[in-house]
């Protein structure tokens, strides 16, 4: 396969990508063409087919896996596919992997250090609930391994929902240590679950977008839902500790304004937001320096931090 990360001006391609997206325009001169951002798991490619209507151009929609052949050229300084034929291709002549943005640490790794801790847990009803999603659950497993954390902001691939819960986790850990006051289990458990509403806000790979439930709700809001409905099937879960995950998981964003109904109020909420804003904005910064490709200059004003930012001198 020609990945998109290594395709150059002037190559003839003749291969497979996800149309992630297609839009109908016409040119200056009012001819019909179609406009595609064709996608694999190293980056996108802006594609145009100028002939809609010639043979070998067969029907297909966004989100579809296409098999195209076309000409590499240079629009603007960036890359662009000249597409000459196209057809939908079927399932199983693709691996969905090779398509989509995947994190860059090992998985499997990754969601078992996640259920040590869970195994670690001392607090029998925080172990249960626990447990009774992440080791006793097969299919909330498999849909946690393979979400993402975001539509755009930070984490926004395959793994990138455990990724994020895991470092959030891990420094939550970190705080328990620094400031014993802080109730482990409680904290831990609140980091594990305080963003497990994005199974439901964000659709799967590869459209990655909002659903009704998380325009109308939001993945705070549904993922105290969720906690509070498994909490019930736990028989004698303490109510009080029960209000207390639930409202770390509220007030995980910190303030009003940035999405938490409610402000931390307890010691462990206020840890479980410094955690979450720090994981997050540090993936951030990461990832908008990685996409700088080597510009080691100021890279402009960046709307997250509310500056201009650039890479750290050597």
């Amino acid at each position: 396969m020609k990945y998109i990360g290594n395709l150059r001006e002037g190559e003839r391609v003749g291969d497979i990508y996800l149309c992630k997206t297609k839009q109908a325009a016409l040119t200056k001169a009012g001819k019909p063409y179609e406009s595609l951002i064709l996608q694999d798991k190293t980056g996108t490619l802006d594609a145009k087919i100028w002939d809609p209507n010639s043979q070998g151009i067969e029907e297909f929609e966004a989100l579809d896996y296409i098999a195209v052949v076309g000409d590499v050229t240079s629009f603007q300084g960036a890359l662009q596919l000249n597409i000459k034929r196209v057809r939908k291709v079927r399932e199983g002549e693709y691996d969905p992997k090779e398509y989509l943005p995947v994190s860059e640490k090992d998985i499997g790794q990754m969601y078992l250090e996640l259920t040590g801790m869970v195994q670690e847990m001392e607090n029998p009803y925080l172990k249960k609930l626990c447990s009774s999603f992440f080791l006793e659950d097969e299919a909330f497993e498999k849909a946690f391994k393979f979400h993402s954390a975001a539509k755009n902001v930070h984490h926004g691939y395959v793994g990138g929902l455990l990724e994020h819960t895991l470092s959030v986790a891990k420094l939550c850990k970190y705080y328990t240590q620094a400031y014993p006051m802080l109730n482990k289990d409680l904290l831990l458990a609140a980091a594990m679950f305080h963003d497990i509403g994005k199974l439901q806000e964000l659709s799967v790979f590869p459209e990655n977008d909002y659903t009704d439930a998380g325009q109308l709700l939001g993945h705070i809001m549904i993922g105290a839902e969720l906690v509070g409905e498994r909490i019930r099937t736990i028989p004698g879960f303490p109510v009080k500790l029960a209000n207390e995950l639930k409202h770390c998981i509220l007030a995980h964003h910190g303030e009003l304004e940035y999405g938490s109904p409610k402000k931390p109020a307890i010691a462990e909420a206020m840890a479980l937001s410094f955690a979450d804003n720090t994981d997050a904005k540090m993936q951030t910064m990461k990832e908008a320096l990685a996409a700088a490709d080597g510009n080691s200059g100021w890279l402009g004003y960046n709307r997250l931090f509310e500056s201009n930012i650039r890479k750290t001198s050597e």
